[in-house]
């Protein structure tokens, strides 16, 4: 085993110790890291939440006023709320060439070799800059990186790639479908279930919203892109959460659903959105209101995520395929905060160790082969970024 490689490990055992599912702080692990980059002499600099108990981290190796590459990762990860685990999940173990643990795999791999590997950085003398950047969030709608990116975009030069670490097996993702939640909340009028006409069952007209959301589905599906790299190739819509109704026979006054769409490239979420809501506003709410005032339905976007629009001959792609060897590229239809850095003028590829089955999984894993896979990445990256300039 080479020295980064145990050093990876070892650094990846660190991080994983850290209990950072999205719904407590990250703070601890972001000031390990802060100081473990700084203590090599490699500044960094932090953004936070409104009531800063998380933060994202910047650390940059190289020339300053230069755009560079950004390693780019999320250090949240997922709750094990549930999951039958057959070790501690936030304390790393090794089995059949594997390392288990919670984020082993999504996607503290990645960010564990960034983090081993800016000490042999520093040293390279970088000509172009590498930064890695640690961001809150990712799980619950990439939240954390909009505010890294922001500083970024208002106070660095404009890189020109990132890397997104995500369990792509170490083969070239180009592109990644977008996404868009909304919650929808039907107010009803009860009343005794003997007596339907005197009231307005809530869980009948959520059940219309889901109909046309079936409907839209149906449309989409049989109008799937031509030539499209993801799987499936069209627009997908979601329905995974649905509450409502205290008794059987009491009419149900609320009833709360959350659905979403994975937004293919090219097509307009809004433009879906829309078609319910004009729905909801000329067909449900005027039946609610004749019943009662207070009734109603409304519906809240809650998160919106950009696609990555593929571009093969993006800076990104270029640069991956000369450092791998790799010709091809895909696409996937999970979200990443690649398609932020788009939007920003940052062209950008999901490229990392691991592989997306293990996510989210309970014994979540990663193999050390693909860890070993993705230090000779970052070993050529490196000696790429200390001779070009």
């Amino acid at each position: 085993m080479s020295e980064m490689l145990a050093q990876s490990i070892s650094m990846l055992d660190r991080l994983v110790a850290f209990d950072t599912t999205s719904r407590i702080s990250n703070l601890a692990l972001i000031d390990f890291a802060r100081d473990y980059l700084e203590g090599h002499g490699i500044p960094t600099r932090t953004t936070f939440n409104e009531d800063k108990t998380k933060a994202n981290l910047w650390a940059t190796i190289g020339p300053e006023d230069k755009g560079g590459v950004i390693l780019s990762g999320h250090v949240d990860v997922v709750p094990v709320d549930g999951q039958d685990w057959s070790n501690e999940p936030f304390q790393m173990w090794q089995a059949e060439k594997k390392l288990f643990g919670r984020g082993t795999a999504d996607m503290k791999g990645f960010c564990a070799i960034a983090l081993a590997m800016a000490p042999e950085m520093k040293k390279r003398g970088l000509k172009t800059p590498i930064h890695i950047a640690l961001s809150y969030d990712e799980e619950i709608g990439c939240i954390g990186v909009r505010g890294l990116i922001k500083d970024m975009a208002e106070n660095l030069p404009l890189p020109i790639a990132v890397v997104v670490g995500e369990p792509t097996g170490m083969k070239i993702i180009g592109g990644n479908k977008g996404s868009r939640s909304l919650s929808v909340v039907v107010r009803g009028v009860p009343g005794h279930s003997s007596e339907p006409h005197r009231g307005a069952n809530s869980i009948m007209f959520a059940a219309r919203i889901i109909n046309l959301l079936e409907q839209i589905q149906t449309e989409l599906r049989e109008n799937a892109h031509e030539d499209s790299p993801f799987d499936p190739p069209y627009t997908t819509i979601d329905l995974g959460v649905i509450e409502g109704g205290t008794a059987h026979n009491i009419i149900p006054e609320f009833t709360r659903f959350r659905w979403g769409m994975r937004l293919h490239p090219g097509d307009d979420g809004e433009v879906i959105e829309q078609r319910v809501r004009d729905y909801i506003e000329s067909e449900l709410n005027p039946a609610l209101k004749a019943v009662s005032p207070e009734a109603g339905v409304t519906m809240e976007l809650v998160n919106d995520v950009p696609p990555l629009v593929p571009d093969t001959e993006s800076a990104a792609e270029d640069l991956i395929r000369h450092l791998t060897g790799l010709n091809q590229s895909g696409a996937v239809s999970f979200g990443t905060e690649a398609g932020f850095f788009q939007q920003a003028g940052v062209p950008g590829v999901i490229f990392g160790p691991g592989y997306i089955q293990q996510a989210h999984q309970p014994d979540e894993f990663i193999e050390i082969s693909q860890v070993e896979e993705c230090v000779e990445f970052m070993t050529k990256l490196t000696d790429w970024a200390a001779k070009n300039g």
